[in-house]
Formats: structure tokens, C-alpha cells, sequence
């Protein structure tokens, strides 16, 4: 399994429930489709450098998680279609980075 992180930009609007709620979801995808979670990072409430969608405020959230290549596309096309998201982004990890740390 590959190591992969999502940033996600959620809207201001939804409330902590909500938005619990949404998160958990994905937690969800990423758990039945195989994947495992590492690391959930919330950056809370930032001021945006440009308005999305009417807002120039947003709550961040990162995901990182181990998981089968193929499971992106599923988690991303759950992303795309659930309400309150305004931006994500999904990158591979570097693998390699963390052995050679712990080498030296």
C-alpha cells in the first residue's frame, strides 16, 4: 500500500456536527475500499486568498492514510459529490523519504 494525503476545503457555513459528520464519511470510504488512516489534521477556520464560491473564509482538514492506488478515484468521486466541500486535492506520498531518515 502507497502512503497518500487529501487537503480538503470545507465550507464555513457547515456546523461542527456537520461537518464531523462529513469527515467521517470519508474516513469510511477510506477504511471499506482497504485503506487505513495515519494522520487527521485539522487547520480550522483560514481566511482565503480569493472568494470560493461567494466565501472568503474556509475550514482545512488533512488527511493522511495508507491505501490501494485504486482507492482514490472512489474516494475522490465521493468528495466530489458530497455538499459543503468547496476544494480537495489528493497527492502521493513520497515512500521513500521516511526509511531514509530513519536510516541516518
Amino acid at each position: 500500500m502507497r502512503r497518500f494525503e487529501t487537503l480538503l476545503l470545507l465550507s464555513p457555513e457547515l456546523s461542527g456536527d456537520e461537518r464531523t459528520a462529513l469527515l467521517e464519511s470519508f474516513k469510511s470510504v477510506i477504511e471499506r475500499e482497504g485503506g487505513r488512516m495515519l494522520a487527521e489534521d485539522h487547520w480550522g477556520m483560514r481566511d482565503l486568498a480569493y472568494p470560493v464560491q461567494k466565501q472568503m473564509r474556509g475550514y482545512y482538514v488533512r488527511f493522511e492514510y495508507a491505501a490501494p492506488g485504486a482507492l482514490i478515484a472512489e474516494l475522490e468521486r465521493n468528495i466530489r459529490i458530497a455538499e459543503g466541500v468547496f476544494k480537495f486535492l489528493s497527492v502521493k506520498l513520497d515512500d521513500e523519504a521516511g526509511g531514509e531518515e530513519e536510516a541516518a
